[in-house]
């Protein structure tokens, strides 16, 4: 899946996002909206994660949700 599909999704995955990463309060997740960066941002915020971790988990969280293997990560992100 997509990052503009879970964007699309993003209020049906509100709650499996609070799930995955407790941390994230109900505030955070609705101002992230669906955003991919802010996402990862908040996520370094509130794990202390290094950039390429917090993406390296979104990544793993999306393919998850979606029930489909990761694709490799690219050099353009």
């Amino acid at each position: 899946m997509n990052w503009d599909t879970m964007k699309g999704r993003w209020q049906q995955l509100h709650g499996a996002a609070r799930q995955q990463w407790g941390k994230l309060t109900d505030d955070d997740v609705k101002m992230i909206g669906g955003e991919r960066e802010k996402l990862v941002g908040k996520i370094q915020e509130r794990y202390g994660y290094a950039k390429d971790r917090a993406e390296h988990a979104i990544d793993e969280w999306i393919a998850s949700v979606d029930g489909t293997p990761k694709s490799p990560p690219t050099a353009s992100r």
